[in-house]
């Protein structure tokens, strides 16, 4: 499907008035340019194998309620998609249903905005049932919003509930009843995912293995990570949104300690928020994890924007975002792009007290190491390091230490005895010590890990 892509410029005006560089509005704030979305709508387009023939940066220094753009640019539109058969143009900004229709009439052809436009791609992407009701749900709360002011243009069927169609009921009608129907229903169908969830994180909890969550904007190498740490093959492509539905493989860091690592959904600048409630189930498991991994593509001109959406879709979730909580740990992926100047400043920028990050290129399997041995300093703030004499009939014990602790020296004594000296998980400590007393050895030395 031949399609084009527009991205309103609404802050041309204030930008040539004030002496803000580029990539700040005028209160300072960190905003994405123009120009960097333009190529990110243009790669969201392309991820669905739309056929992007043209893509533009349009000012617009005073909106119209009608139709956004001034009647010139309009016009000057409407003979472009005609001359080059356009079907579907995409509008990177909020439209209103009186734009929408506006413009549909003015171009004949489709006319979409962001929010539609991602929807749409987490249609495609979804795999499992879960997900396919998420982004269901998604969809129809977001059509419901607009059927309510456009009720008199709106068609009563579509099929699908995307744009160009995709997984889900077959002919869902936009009919406000019938919406307000299936809502219910894949609620409660969403509930007993939640149910299911909550007993599986209780069945970890009982383990225990602490839970370490990947997150990061969209395209910055969560899922080549996740495969790199964990040998899986899970679906990894230099594509938007190429991970939906959340993965989790078990991993056995270097001390010893058993982690389930997730795999979680990339967000994106102006995430709808239909699709944050939608995917609150989901989002569930970066909300109860011990360790949130931030995963950065410090390749990218705009990482630190990109850094601030994510910050900014963690707070909604409820998450401090603080650079003084351990409870996350910013991963600086794709150094591998950056030129050697470039790259020794982010080393040294990575020094610094209050960032801490680690480096690494998951696509080259570079800094894994300190990426994991950073995991287990931070879910090892609890560890304690115990020096125990083992009697010789107690190998069991010892193959114990091998399995769930980080032995750290190990000597043979008399008449077979072992005189170990471990590093052991906080929440493993009186599991040990219950095989110890049973087991007859001698604890000699309790001291927790220096941090």
């Amino acid at each position: 499907m031949h399609a084009l892509v527009l991205v309103p410029d609404l802050k041309q005006i204030s930008r040539t008035r004030s002496d803000n560089s580029e990539g700040s509005d005028r209160q300072g704030e960190l905003v994405h340019s123009p120009q960097n979305r333009l190529i990110e709508t243009t790669g969201l387009a392309e991820a669905i194998d739309l056929q992007v023939i043209e893509s533009q940066i349009v000012p617009v220094p005073t909106p119209r309620p009608a139709t956004l753009f001034g009647s010139g640019k309009v016009e000057a539109v409407g003979a472009f998609v005609t001359a080059h058969e356009i079907a579907l143009i995409i509008i990177d900004h909020p439209l209103t249903p009186i734009q929408q229709r506006n413009l549909e009439r003015a171009w004949s052809a489709k006319v979409i905005d962001r929010t539609s436009l991602i929807l749409e791609i987490f249609g495609r992407r979804a795999r499992t049932r879960e997900g396919r009701l998420q982004v269901e749900l998604a969809h129809l709360s977001y059509q419901k919003s607009r059927l309510v002011r456009t009720w008199t243009h709106l068609e009563r069927q579509r099929g699908g509930y995307g744009f160009l169609g995709g997984p889900g009921e077959a002919q869902i009608e936009l009919d406000r009843r019938m919406i307000d129907a299936r809502i219910t229903a894949i609620r409660k169908d969403l509930e007993v995912v939640v149910r299911t969830r909550e007993l599986h994180r209780k069945g970890r909890r009982r383990v225990p293995y602490p839970v370490v969550a990947i997150v990061g904007y969209t395209d910055a190498g969560k899922s080549t990570l996740f495969n790199c740490i964990t040998g899986a093959d899970v679906f990894a492509k230099q594509q938007v949104f190429a991970t939906l539905d959340p993965t989790m493989r078990e991993v056995r860091l270097k001390s010893g300690r058993r982690i389930i690592l997730s795999d979680t959904v990339g967000f994106i600048s102006d995430l709808p928020t239909t699709l944050i409630a939608a995917f609150r189930a989901t989002l569930e498991e970066v909300v109860e994890a011990d360790l949130i991994l931030h995963v950065r593509d410090i390749s990218h001109v705009e990482t630190q924007m990109q850094a601030r959406d994510v910050e900014t879709v963690l707070s909604d979730l409820g998450i401090d975002t603080e650079p003084a909580n351990s409870h996350i740990l910013e991963v600086w992926n794709k150094i591998d792009l950056l030129s050697p100047v470039t790259r020794d400043e982010a080393r040294s920028a990575a020094q610094w007290p209050e960032a801490r990050p680690v480096l690494v290129s998951a696509t080259r399997s570079e800094g894994m190491d300190d990426l994991l041995a950073a995991i287990d300093a931070r879910l090892g703030r609890n560890d304690e390091i115990l020096d125990l004499m083992i009697p010789a009939q107690e190998g069991q014990l010892v193959n114990w230490l091998y399995e769930e602790a980080q032995v750290l020296e190990r000597e043979a004594m008399e008449a077979g005895a072992v005189r170990t000296r471990v590093r052991i998980a906080g929440e493993k400590k009186q599991r040990l010590l219950a095989l110890v007393r049973r087991a007859g050895a001698e604890l000699k030395v309790l001291m927790p890990v220096k941090a």
